[in-house]
């Protein structure tokens, strides 16, 4: 794949030489000057554009602009500003001066996208339901970010890991790594490709940068190939040619740590952009931002292990010997003191003198069962370590971008593009993993006009010095005690105190006069109201001289186990979580619109490989020890026409995609959108879609604090013996029933879609977007958690993805309108239901819809307070408790269904202030004002308030 991309910027260097060849008609230069209507005064930053071409420039200070084309007069030129009205003025002299006026509009429904189709088209008339922020709405948006904005858009689900790391999702199935969304930057799958999914816009577009969001919930397969099972978010730069000059931004302000305490953190965030075009033929953009922050935290102590007949609200570390705290680390594996004691017999010599001490009246195996715990009763962990003391929660990014455009023709544009992103935060997974110096880059190179592209892209992951936080606590009690030795301790402690208890009130009952078996009652009693010192004093005496928390003993140990790749060696346990997967991609798409005219044809494909390296500690290896590569590829081709005097369009797409371990998949669309008393659009939609298992769910072979992670590959099974019995369902072991479990074909998902929409505007004030939805997935792939008896008594666990054989059934439908109020204020609101339709059905699957049923957003704001340039905006977000299952979630908590997200509601605010001749915004905002703290998926940081004030220059 290197020597493609190597061939692809030789190819574009080539066309580059013979531009001046291609150019050799003399450009005609249009110059002229745009105002605001009501002011007068010249506008800065308009941007003008050939209409039907990409040539295009931007106004200076003063409201002038100066375009130079080839195209032949007469001309049409496109005047477009946030906040205004588009108009279009039709240049028939060259020599005419244009003089423009723009004036301010709310008027709704104005929006073009592409996402939907591939080709621009009216927001109104796609074919399957779209949401787009611009420039516009982000400017007005409380939001800290253009990222955290995306929340406010109907149907979308946020979850928070970090503050620079958060997931999207759409229609249920939630994750932390969301490998069901696809998230594209410029064209370029933003997917880490050893994590298979993207880290928030950790390594994007810098928000200076950012021209405009567009979001499809839903299937995305037939036209953007796999992962698009549950959406796309498609985010476009802004170009170099149409916006030029410095632009910066300053902002800070401080967190709250969620209602913990009152304690605040202060964070950063510095960008800058410039861009500058030379001769209207070459233009180049850099950016660079840089954010740093003391993070969330997480701390949710609960018990999550259900054992010793504790529950998740009542358990902890001083009532429950087999604690296992939510985000408490290294207290995970709980060994079963009287399973492992009895098999073991190490107390047999013990017994057996004591039982002949007292004549034989009482046997060993009674003497037993009264000193040590009931089986129920004798689960035993390690003492843990808080996640504060094991994850970095010194969060910062850096991020480089970089561009430089040559227009080889007007309509005919070749670009190299380079993007990097570098940082320290966290992400939950199966574990709580610290990405610290993690790094990504992505670098293309593109050809491209109004009906064709080709691109060659490549994106390289470094996990830097990144780390398993929940693994980490894990080895540094292995560094500092063996957990043999640990366990040693405790059960020898244990046993001394009780035996002893029970010789001696065996004893003195039966000087008292006491028969044999009231004695042994009298035994069992005493020991039972001294058990919980017992417990005591045994994690006392195992404990002792454990390694604290910032002291130079325990860095020292945190160190060693940080700078050891997973999951260690015969000297000690590894954290180190080690990935330098690469993903390269070749893709093309073609328009025929200009040779076909009946109807608007296109074609389209990509190829792809993932090369797998974490340096054999992530991913599983073949039998030469090597890590494997993965080859993908893929084609489509969509018809779009218009019937009835264009008030029918219908759209067709058919995509095949295949990948080299599974069998290839076909995944068509068809659509139909009716418009009637021109704003009125009437839709619907069949789509398939479907989702490849990803690299991890193929290959992954990573041991965890909750369980061994292993691929879905046939040979991953084989290696671990898990074909053959016996390995049981976690559901049944915990019923009392143990089942064996039965391996089915490990299959890539396939979604069956339908949807019926109605978008309209009404009387030009209010936008109703309104849709239902229904969704049948096969073979849908989610965790099975497995046990695996082992020798010494207790079980192995295996977490392991799996398709399910049952169709997996969702449905949904969502509302939003949006009003336009007198003097330019405007209200709106969206609310969105989710719902698994047979969840009961699905037997001991965990399908992980982690979605509430019912969410809901309003908002009232206004962008220009009597032309004052004082914008305003507030927003209130709620939603539905839920239950979220995962790796993540404790085995018996999953089985269960107790881990639920409680519901929450939080207010976001703001105003800016804009001044024009300094070209200067000042914006004051915040999120969640309220301080009312959540979180939003299971182990996951507790969100407070986040205040912040920035100083913006030429935005």
């Amino acid at each position: 794949m290197k020597s493609i991309l190597k061939v692809c910027l030789g190819s574009l260097l080539l066309l580059m030489s013979f531009s001046l060849v291609l150019t050799a008609q003399t450009p005609t230069t249009i110059t002229g000057t745009v105002t605001d209507k009501t002011s007068g005064n010249g506008m800065p930053g308009v941007t003008v554009v050939v209409k039907g071409a990409t040539a295009g420039t931007i106004t200076g200070n003063s409201g002038n602009f100066q375009l130079k084309t080839s195209h032949a007069l007469p001309l049409t030129l496109v005047f477009t500003y946030v906040g205004y009205q588009t108009t279009e003025q039709v240049v028939s002299n060259a020599n005419e001066k244009i003089a423009i006026t723009l004036s301010t509009t709310e008027i709704l429904g104005q929006e073009v996208v592409v996402a939907a189709s591939r080709v621009q088209e009216s927001i109104l008339q796609s074919p399957v339901s779209i949401e787009k922020l611009d420039a516009r709405a982000l400017k007005a948006s409380p939001a800290p970010s253009f990222y955290d904005a995306l929340a406010n858009l109907k149907g979308v689900e946020m979850s928070t890991q970090s503050l620079t790391f958060k997931s999207v999702n759409t229609r249920g199935f939630n994750s932390n790594g969301n490998t069901r969304v696809l998230q594209l930057n410029d064209g370029m799958d933003n997917q880490a490709p050893g994590l298979n999914f993207s880290v928030g816009n950790m390594v994007g577009i810098p928000e200076l940068d950012l021209d405009n969001v567009e979001l499809i919930p839903g299937a995305a397969s037939a036209l953007y190939g796999p992962n698009a099972l549950n959406g796309i978010v498609l985010m476009t730069s802004k170009n170099p040619f149409q916006y030029q000059g410095l632009s910066a931004q300053v902002k800070t302000g401080f967190l709250n740590d969620g209602g913990r305490t009152s304690a605040t953190t202060g964070f950063y965030d510095v960008a800058v952009r410039f861009a500058h075009a030379f001769n209207n033929k070459w233009a180049f953009k850099l950016n660079v931002g840089y954010v740093k922050a003391d993070d969330w935290q997480a701390h949710d102590n609960r018990d999550q292990s259900l054992a010793n007949g504790h529950t998740l609200q009542d358990g902890t570390r001083a009532n429950n010997e087999g604690y296992n705290g939510v985000n408490i680390y290294g207290d995970e594996d709980p060994q079963n003191m009287y399973n492992l004691l009895k098999t073991g017999g190490t107390l047999n010599p013990q017994l057996a003198q004591i039982s002949a001490a007292f004549g034989g009246t009482v046997t060993p195996d009674q003497i037993f069962n009264a000193a040590i715990p009931a089986p129920n009763r004798a689960n035993i962990t390690r003492t843990g370590y808080a996640e504060s003391d094991v994850v970095d929660y010194n969060t910062k990014n850096l991020k480089l971008n970089g561009a430089l455009h040559y227009k080889i023709t007007e309509n005919l544009e070749a670009l190299i593009q380079g993007s990097y992103g570098s940082g320290t935060t966290v992400y939950t997974g199966a574990d709580r993993y610290s990405l610290k110096d993690f790094n990504m880059g992505q670098y293309k190179v593109e050809l491209r006009s109004p009906d064709f592209y080709v691109r060659a892209y490549t994106t390289q992951e470094r996990s830097g010095d990144s780390y398993a936080g929940g693994i980490l606590a894990k080895g540094i009690n292995e560094a500092w005690k063996t957990s043999q030795a640990w366990y040693a301790d405790y059960f020898g402690t244990y046993a001394t105190q009780s035996l002893g208890t029970f010789v001696q009130t065996y004893k003195g009952a039966l000087q008292g006069g006491a028969t044999p078996a009231a004695a042994y009652t009298a035994a069992q009693n005493a020991i039972a109201a001294a058990m919980p010192t017992f417990f005591q004093n045994a994690r006392a005496k195992a404990d002792q001289g454990r390694l604290i928390p910032g002291t130079p003993e325990f860095n020292a140990a945190a160190d060693q186990v940080k700078g050891k790749p997973i999951p260690g060696d015969a000297k000690g346990v590894g954290a180190k979580f080690t990935d330098k997967t690469n993903l390269y991609q070749l893709e093309f798409m073609y328009n025929f619109h200009k040779l076909i005219k009946f109807a608007e044809i296109l074609v389209g494909g990509n190829y792809r490989r993932y090369a797998l390296n974490s340096e054999k500690t992530l991913f599983a290896v073949d039998d030469n020890g090597n890590e494997f590569r993965i080859n993908e590829y893929g084609a489509y081709v969509q018809v779009m026409k218009k019937l009835i005097d264009d008030h029918l369009k219908l759209t067709g797409s058919l995509r095949y995609d295949k990948n080299m371990n599974f069998k290839g998949q076909f995944s068509p669309r068809l659509s139909a959108v009716y418009t009637f008393l021109q704003t009125h659009n009437l839709r619907v939609s069949y789509q398939t879609g479907f989702r490849i298992p990803h690299n991890q769910d193929q290959y992954i072979d990573l041991v965890t604090p909750q369980a061994r992670l292993i691929g879905g590959l046939p040979f991953l099974r084989e290696r671990y013996g898990l074909n053959n019995g016996p390995v049981y369902t976690i559901q049944s072991l915990m019923a009392g029933a143990p089942k064996q479990y039965t391996f089915r074909e490990f299959l890539p998902e396939r979604i069956q879609a339908y949807e019926l929409g109605y978008k309209a505007v009404i009387a030009k004030k209010l936008m109703v977007d309104a849709y239902i939805y229904k969704n049948d997935f096969k073979n849908m792939n989610g965790a099975q958690v497995l046990a695996k008896p082992t020798t010494t008594g207790g079980f192995q666990y295996f977490s392991v993805p799996v398709s399910a054989e049952e169709t997996v059934k969702s449905w949904g439908w969502a509302l939003g309108l949006d009003y336009s109020l007198p003097l330019n204020f405007t209200a709106g609101g969206n609310i969105s239901y989710n719902e698994l339709s047979n969840e009961k059905d699905l037997g001991t699957f965990l399908a992980m819809f982690n979605t509430p049923k019912v969410r809901y957003n309003l908002n009232i704001g206004n962008r220009n307070i009597a032309n004052s340039n004082i914008a305003a905006n507030v927003v209130w977000r709620w939603q539905q408790s839920y239950v979220w299952q995962s790796s993540f979630v404790g085995p018996n908590v999953n089985a269960a269904g107790q881990s639920e997200i409680p519901a929450f509601g939080t207010l976001d605010a703001m105003v800016s202030k804009f001044f024009p001749k300094a070209k200067t915004t000042v914006k004051l905002g915040g999120m969640n004002i309220l301080n009312k703290s959540y979180v939003q998926s299971w182990g996951n940081p507790t969100i407070g308030s986040q205040w912040y004030v920035s100083l913006g220059y030429n935005l």
